[in-house]
Formats: structure tokens, sequence, C-alpha cells
């Protein structure tokens, strides 16, 4: 029997529990196209994604999707049509709904289920239940969510198509997550967009292969575009607004419901601000030397697959020691370093965070040469809580850098420790890879006080990593305070949590509700306050409080969303009145049609009844998973035993496998064989250590040839490609030979980088430097003129090589400049060299000849 990628396993085709042999029926998955729709209105996505089923088999089944949505989204519709009928979800208590759902499917009527995952706010499941022989059902499910700000000023949205397995420590108890089925999809996609904002229009970019932009209007403030035909979605779809005038602050408006009960937040006008910070140029010109950094590096087997599918692709964990190797060379002397590796175990380069210096460096990047993705599964958690119980360096405040894939399943879990120590660091996260979860991503840089990024396609980690980077060595912002000026008789609850963070030119938002209505002037202004530098620092802006925008209560919902998520997290943190917690995001959630983790979207065709015979078929939806093909390969069913059941006096089923769940996350159809398990005497297997759901994982397993692995394997104990040799980059063959000082020497490796003879590089040395200061130069100048456009991966590099060239007080270097831009080749480049006046930073700067 042969497995392909458009099938699936039914694992409820027999109950036999005694049985090993043959258990397995391969039928086909019922869902078949993906339709979505994106209205894009300034910064704001509405997306409306409807999932097109089709039941082609001879009986009633029930189908399982899970997955993936932005992390910060607020699912606020779900609705279901089947033929001419559209029935329209309501949000209900989780329980209460699940029990409707199974209700409805064991009366033969259709129901259909949608709730979020308890781990990750990232992670939902849809259930469609008693679909009949033969019949079509669309799926409709909108969102909402804020699209985020990237260093080109464009605004990115991502529809996430790529969900990988989240590796589940042992002993732990996964829920939705484990239940992630990943193989190539075998439906398709469209994409239809819609861009609206009162700023024109620049362009819009992906990607995936567009269709030509088309503008609505003569002042380009409207634009459609759709995705080209016959994509599949075996991907994440990335789409970047490029507005002119992006970093402009404003605020959003937004009318509540005249039905809403009176002092809701659905009832009042909530409005939203967008603040871009502008620090002092004194402070931005004198970036902090100081600090603790510690980077810490997943080295799980994942981290060994590529950065992307082109010809000159890294594997990941390759081009996150290239990433190291630029950090560690732009560190300033004296500040304190670590590096982490983390996958089922961790371990660190040094017992604790060390001074940097040539001997630390020069061990930190011996041991850099070494690292491989051979740590096994990714538990992100016990590296994180060791790297928080060491004591912070005085004066040397810690900036952690986190570098993952991002498939983990306990994310809340992560995030909470992060905030509980966001007093004592920053956190800078990065997602490498197709199916970084961004739950995880956003949640470690927003908790941390930080900045997260996301590096899929073919982007380059190194110019992301370095902006962060610069983000850090940003003078910390202290004593942020949010003061509002409204007209007589309004009043605003802020909804969003405190500011604890702010970078210059990042767009920071504000979730405000508006109560009463004035009877005199129109105008509200908000005052954000800090401390930079000693300095105070004050932003502000003026705004019309009146409705202005017709948004659909977009804003509405995205501020419950806000709210809903400060709710969860005081209620993970053992609140004292967790039970009042629970029913006023209970209560939020309904009113404002937006889930959260104790409530679900659930809508049951009440007109359809059919008799079931047994239990329902039930089928999984594969999600993409770029770096897993299932392959056409015979399977040795007898090897595969059925799923066994640990009675139990509770609902609970206890699986034999860490990878399964209890039975409060599982399907209709799981609960219903849980229930009829509980009538029959437990199959007794003492040799059996692999559970069902564990081998159905194993099985689909990236680069997996069994179905018969053993329950402990990890990513590492699958082979991974070797990566093609890639020629050496010359920036980075450049960047290692500098010294931890900031200097180099002259030499013939440094000469090979610049395609010279060391013999040639000696004697055009003038007279008045030794080597290392000639070296330097020749380095400075070989940047500059030669990769000024990768400026933003080198620049601290470079500020370091002048500052140690302005402490060897070596006079006029200008004869020098002009003998080595000869020797260079670089004749047509004007080198300036200024000194700052505090003679610590010393800067150089390149100008073109004929430019300004």
């Amino acid at each position: 029997m042969f497995l392909n990628a458009s099938h699936f396993i039914n694992r409820c085709s027999s109950l036999n529990s005694s049985s090993s042999t043959n258990i397995f029926v391969i039928w086909k998955v019922p869902l078949k196209s993906i339709s979505v729709e994106l209205l894009v209105q300034d910064h704001v996505a509405t997306v409306s994604s409807t999932l097109q089923y089709v039941n082609e088999e001879e009986r009633p089944l029930e189908a399982l999707f899970v997955f993936p949505l932005p992390a910060d989204a607020a699912v606020c519709h779900f609705s279901a049509k089947i033929g001419e009928q559209e029935i329209v979800a309501e949000v209900q208590d989780r329980e209460t709904a699940r029990d409707r759902y199974d209700d409805a499917v064991s009366s033969g009527q259709q129901a259909f289920l949608l709730e979020e995952s308890a781990e990750s706010p990232d992670v939902f499941r849809l259930s469609v239940g008693c679909l009949s022989a033969g019949q079509n059902a669309a799926v409709t499910i909108i969102y909402v969510t804020e699209l985020a700000v990237q260093d080109d000023h464009s605004l990115r949205f991502c529809l996430p198509a790529v969900l990988n397995p989240r590796y589940t420590p042992a002993g732990s108890a996964a829920g939705i997550v484990s239940e992630i089925s990943s193989g190539a999809v075998p439906y398709t996609l469209t994409l239809s967009v819609h861009v609206s904002s009162p700023k024109p229009i620049s362009k819009l970019e992906s990607n995936c292969t567009l269709d030509p932009l088309v503008f609505l209007h003569s002042d380009h403030t409207q634009a459609t575009v759709n995705l080209s035909p016959g994509h599949m979605f075996d991907k994440d779809v990335e789409l970047f607004v490029y507005y002119q005038d992006t970093h402009q602050p404003s605020a959003v408006v937004e009318a509540g419901v005249t039905t809403a009960p009176p002092g809701s937040l659905m009832r009042d006008t909530v409005v939203m601000i967008s603040l871009y910070p502008e620090f002092p140029e004194e402070v931005m010109s004198s970036l902090a030397s100081r600090g603790e950094f510690v980077f810490v590096i997943d080295r799980s087997g994942s981290m060994g697959d590529m950065m992307h599918q082109g010809k000159e692709a890294q594997n990941r964990i390759e081009s996150a020691k290239d990433t190291l190797l630029l950090l560690l060379k732009s560190l300033s002397m004296g500040c304190y370093f670590n590096i982490y590796g983390f996958g089922s175990v961790f371990e660190s380069f040094f017992p604790q965070c060390v001074e940097y210096n040539q001997d630390t460096m020069d061990q930190a990047l011996k041991r850099l040469k070494e690292m491989k993705a051979d740590m096994g599964g990714t538990e992100i958690l016990q590296p994180l809580k060791h790297i928080y119980s060491q004591p912070c360096y005085p004066d040397h405040p810690r900036q952690l850098f986190i570098f993952t894939d991002g498939e983990v399943f306990n994310t809340k879990e992560v995030l909470d420790l992060v905030k509980s120590h966001a007093h004592s660091h920053r956190c800078f996260s990065f997602g490498i890879g197709e199916g970084a979860s961004a739950a995880l991503i956003t949640g470690m840089a927003r908790e941390g006080s930080g900045h997260a990024q996301f590096i899929t396609d073919t982007d380059r980690m190194q110019p992301k990593v370095m902006q962060s980077l610069r983000f850090a060595l940003q003078p910390a912002v202290l004593n942020i305070s949010v003061d509002w000026t409204l007209p007589d008789d309004v009043t605003v609850d802020t909804l969003s949590p405190p500011i604890n963070v702010l970078f210059q030119g990042q767009r920071t938002l504000i979730y405000a509700q508006l109560k009463g209505e004035s009877s005199g002037g129109s105008e509200g202004t908000v005052t954000v306050k800090y401390s930079l530098e000693d300095q105070p620092v004050t932003n502000q802006l003026h705004f019309c409080v009146k409705p202005t925008e017709e948004t659909q209560l977009s804003i509405h919902r995205l501020a419950a969303r806000t709210l809903i998520r400060s709710l969860e997290q005081k209620e993970r943190s053992g609140a004292a009145d967790v039970e009042g917690i629970r029913s006023r995001m209970v209560e939020l959630s309904v009113q404002a049609g937006v889930s959260c983790v104790h409530t679900a979207f659930i809508a049951v065709n009440k007109d359809s009844r059919q008799t079931v015979k047994g239990p329902l078929l039930q089928r999984r939806v594969p999600t993409y998973d770029s770096c897993s093909e299932i392959d056409m390969m015979q399977v040795n069913y007898d090897h595969i035993a059925p799923r066994e059941f640990r009675l139990s006096s509770s609902r609970h089923c206890v699986a034999d496998e860490q990878s399964f769940h209890c039975s409060k996350m599982m399907s209709f159809t799981e609960r219903t064989v849980l229930k009829m398990s509980n009538r029959v005497t437990a199959a007794t297997a003492p040799e059996q250590k692999i559970g069902f759901m564990t081998k159905v994982q194993n099985f689909f397993r990236r680069g997996s040839k069994t179905a018969t692995a053993k329950s402990e394997q990890t990513d590492s104990e699958i082979k991974i490609d070797a990566a093609p040799e890639l020629q050496k980059d010359l920036l980075l063959q450049l960047v290692s030979l500098q010294k931890a000082s900031g200097c180099w020497n002259l030499d013939s490796t440094l000469a090979d980088v610049f395609g010279k003879t060391e013999d040639e590089l000696t004697n055009q040395k003038p007279a008045q430097v030794d080597g290392s200061v000639w070296a330097t130069l020749l380095a400075l100048i070989w940047l500059y003129g030669c990769k000024i456009e990768q400026q933003v991966e080198w620049q601290f590099v470079a500020m370091k090589a002048a500052s140690w060239i302005g402490s060897q007080k070596v006079g006029d270097l200008s004869q020098c400049v002009c003998e080595g831009k000869v020797l260079l080749g670089c004749q047509e480049m004007c080198f300036v060299i200024l000194v700052h006046p505090n003679r610590i930073i010393l800067t150089v700067s390149i100008h073109i000849r004929g430019t300004t």
C-alpha cells in the first residue's frame, strides 16, 4: 500500500485494539481549495478565508483542519454554507460549544467548531462534523490584524501556510498543536487584495507572483491586485505594502454599536493611536558600547533545513553561524557575552557571561565553527530559565538575542517567563524559515521589550539581525507615561498594556475606550513622555474625537483582542480572582464576537439530520511543511499497533505517548472512541512503547523512511542533506580576520580578500604607519568602496575599526588614504575621516564624486 500526498489516514476505521495489523485505510482529504479576500485599510488588514470541503466518500465523515493564523489576529466571524443555506456561528463558552458540537454530530446534524489552541494563539482547529456523502460545505473565517512595520518602511502582511509539528518535551501534555499534520497539501489558494489608505500607495511587493497592480483612483489611494493563478499553498504568502509618508503619527476613531449594552466596549467609541517616536539626533549619534549580550541559538534538527529552495541557499544553522560571526565582531571591548545552543538539552560556550576580549572571542569562534543542528527537539524554556538565573552585571544592560525556527508547543509558558524577567533585560527574537511561530517570535520580543524579525524565503539574516543590534545599543527609554487631554464630559480607559519600550522610528500602538459625548470641542490630545539619556522627551498627537472612519468594527475587535490577551496573561500569572478574570474574558469574547482560549465558534445546521451507524470517519487535513516530503513508499503496517487507552475514573484519556492530549482537546470521533473503550477491557501490550499518534507523526516526520521510529526519535536523528558548498563570502572572510580590538593584521589572508598578494600590500605601506594601521585603513577603504550596499551588516565592525585607528594617534592619514584607494582601485571615491569630539567614536564616510 502506498501513501500519496493527496490522501490521508483514517485512524478510526478499526476499534479492535487487539488487532495489530492492517488497521489503516487510505482516504481522500476533503479540503479542496482556499479562497482569500484581503482588505487593507491603512495599516489594518481584514482577511476573509473561505475553505471548500467536499466529501467524496460513501458515508458521513468528520474533517479536522489544524492551521496557522497571524499571532495577533482577532478572529471575528465564522460561518458555513451548505448548498444555499448559510449558518453563522456564535461565540460561546468553550465547553458549552464542544458539548453542542458533540450532541449535534451524534444526532446526525451537521456542525462546525472553530477553537484556538490553549498553548499557542497562532494555532486554530476547525472541526467539520457529519458531512454527508457527496456533500459540499464552504466554511468562511474572517479575522482582523495589524500590519507590522518593516525596516524599509513597508507594512508586512503574512498569510501563514506552514505550520510545522511543534516539539513537545517528554512528560508534557500537548493539545491542539500536537495534532498538526504536515506534508504536501492537496488544496490550492486564490488571493485577491484591495488596499485603501489616506496616503498614496507607492507599490506592492510579494514573495509570490502577483498580477499587475491596478490603481482605482488617480491619487493612488486605492488599488487592487491578485495572486497569479495556479499558486499552490506551499509556503507563507508575504505581501509588502508601501505608502508615501508611512512614518506619520495617526489616530483612527471608530464608533461603537448602538445595540450593545451601555458602558460596554462595543457600545463606546474606540481610538487606535499610532506613534512613531523620534529621538534627539545627539542621542542617536552615540550608541552604547557597554552591555551583556547573550545569544541563544536553536540547534534542533530542523535548523539543518535549507533557508529557501534557491540555488545558493544555506541551511539555517550555517546562516545563523555567519550571523553570530558578525555579531561577535561587532561587540566592543569590555562588554560581556555568552552563546547558548539548545534542542532537547542546552549548553553554553562559557559557564557564565565573560568579558569580551581577544582570548574569549577566539574561544567562542572556535566553538562556533563546530556548531551543528544536532541537539534534538526544540525545548527553549529550560535554557531561558538558566539564563535568567544568572546575575546581571552592573552598568551592563542584558540584551538577549534568540534565533529559532519557532517550533514549540508551550508558547504561552515561554512568554510568561520572558515577561516575568522583563525588568532585567531586553529580548530580540528572530524567526527563521517558513513555519516559525509568529506567536512565539513576536511574543518574546513584546514581553521582553525588544524587537522581532522574521527571516523567510530569500531574506538574508545578517542585515535584519544587525538592525536589531542597533536597537539593542540604543539607550533604554525610561519613565514612559501616556496622558490624555479630552473635551469636557469625555473620559478614557486605556486598553493596551503600559508601554515599556520605545525604539527610534518604530511604531507604537495604543488602544483606548472613549466614554461619554462632548457637547463642545472635538479635539483630543495624547502625550507620551519619557526619559532618554537623562533628557526629558515629549511626543504629542492631536486628533478629532468624533468618529470619522468606516472600519466595520475592526478597531473595536483589535482592542478587544488586546484586552483579552492581557487578561489571559493575568490568569496564567496566578492572579487572585482567576474565576473573575475568566468570566470577564468570556463576556468580552462573546460580546465582541472575538475568539479567545475560553471560547469557541459553534454553528449547527438543525435542519440536517441523518442516521449515523458507528463512529464517523475522521480526516485530518495536512498543513504544508516546506521542509518535508511525503515519499511514495511502501508501509509495513504489521509494525504499527493501534492506539492504546489507559482507563481512569475521569473523562481524561491518557495516551501512552507525550504527543497526544487529554480528552477535552479531542474531536468528536476521538471522544466517541474513548467512551466506547471505557466499556471494554483495555488491551494489554506490555512490550508496546510507541503510541498511535507518535507513529503517525513519525511516519510523516521529515526525512522519515519508516513508520516504526522510536518515540524518543528527535530531529537530530533524521538524516539531513549536506548543504552545497558555497563560494566564500568575501565580506564574512574580512570580518572573520578582524581582531577584538577592531584592527586587522597585515598578512596574506587579508591580501586574499582584496585579490592582492601580501607583498603588494606591504610594498605600498606608507612609512609613517605600522602594519596594523595600514591593514585596518585598507579594510575600511574596501568596505566603503566594494561593500557599501551591505553597510548595515558591517557598520559596527567599521565603527570599531575607526575607533581603534583614532586611539593610535597617528596624525594626518590623508596621504595613507589616497595611497590605499589607488592600491584597491577606489580612486573614484572621496574618503573622509571624522573624529568624534570625545575621541571615543571615530566614524568614516564615503561620498561618490559628483554627488552631494
